[in-house]
């Protein structure tokens, strides 16, 4: 498999941002769109290489809790399993129903303690006195759903993080079955728990099996929930979650260091990262994919929209190019 340093640092320009027509900086990355038997259909830079799909993994893993046994009440928690969320109110009671649930409280979660990703709901927070915590951390959903699904199996809650983990090696196992190839490497993610790294093909044909999964099966439950309840995947103003919503049949995750994973309902799968990790270029890109894809719509004009602002006004914008 070839290098990930040499993919990212010798990826082609993905997006240009425009200030009053001066191209002021560029974001370079990798994209690819896959066929629904899992082959590349399209590439810009080298999509073999691996990479962390940091919390894109998300869904995948929530799919391997299923086929350990995790049994959810709802739809809803299925998603927020698979979340990033944003720490609003609704969020933090679900999480809570997952850990009841399983017959654990907060004081079992080990995600490390931030606070709410949306600024709203951290102003909120912060308003009433609160402070850092590993409930209003983005990835406290997945981190309850692991939790019980050690409680399902009786394995060991207070080393669930460990990469030898029959947990952790049940997610390495689906991840790497799912995406058809191996995993390259493990490290840990931002919230503590194992982040393991696949190229952006094996994401992209994941995420097209998730979405085009028959029904009845634990990829159709992931899809579902996902599709029934994207304000739990992301937020109530996240860009994943007006995505999800605004193109049917599509499922979605954004992760950390930009970057974004699409699956249709047609079996296809779609993936960007961008190499500098700048988050202000993955919807833009995403938004051209998709529309190289044929997927076109309201929804996918809000993502690929970015102004770039002087004084408080647009004076220019992120584009994307090569797409």
């Amino acid at each position: 498999m070839a290098s990930s340093l040499s993919a990212l640092s010798d990826a082609p320009v993905l997006a240009h941002v425009d200030r009053g027509g001066f191209i002021e900086s560029v974001h370079r990355g990798v994209a690819v769109i896959t066929t629904p038997d899992g082959e590349i259909d399209f590439a810009v830079g080298d999509a073999t290489a691996p990479c962390f799909p940091r919390s894109s993994n998300k869904p995948m893993q929530t799919l391997a809790m299923l086929r350990s046994g995790l049994k959810l009440s709802d739809p809803k928690l299925v998603a927020l399993a698979s979340a990033s969320h944003s720490g609003e109110d609704f969020h933090l009671a679900g999480v809570r129903e997952i850990l009841s649930g399983a017959g654990l409280t907060e004081s079992d979660l080990q995600n490390t303690p931030d606070l709410p990703y949306d600024e709203q709901a951290r102003n909120e927070w912060l308003a009433d006195g609160n402070g850092p915590t590993s409930i209003t951390q983005n990835c406290s959903g997945k981190h309850a759903g692991m939790l019980a699904t050690c409680a399902v199996n009786g394995w060991d809650i207070a080393t669930y993080r460990d990469p030898q983990h029959p947990l952790q090696q049940a997610m390495a196992e689906t991840i790497s079955d799912i995406a058809h190839e191996q995993i390259a490497a493990v490290a840990t993610d931002g919230c503590g728990a194992p982040v393991m790294a696949i190229s952006p093909v094996g994401l992209a044909r994941a995420f097209g099996a998730i979405a085009a999964a028959q029904p009845g099966s634990h990829e159709a439950t992931v899809r579902d929930g996902i599709r029934a309840h994207p304000e739990y995947l992301g937020g109530t103003r996240r860009d994943v979650t007006a995505l999800i919503r605004g193109v049917d049949g599509l499922v979605a995750k954004d992760g950390a260091e930009a970057v974004y994973a699409v699956g249709l309902p047609d079996g296809r799968g779609l993936v960007v990262k961008i190499a500098d990790g700048g988050q202000r270029a993955r919807p833009v890109v995403m938004a051209a994919l998709l529309r190289r894809a044929g997927v076109t719509g309201p929804a996918i004009d809000l993502l690929g929209h970015a102004d770039v602002l002087g004084h408080g006004e647009p004076v220019g914008a992120i584009t994307a190019v090569g797409l």
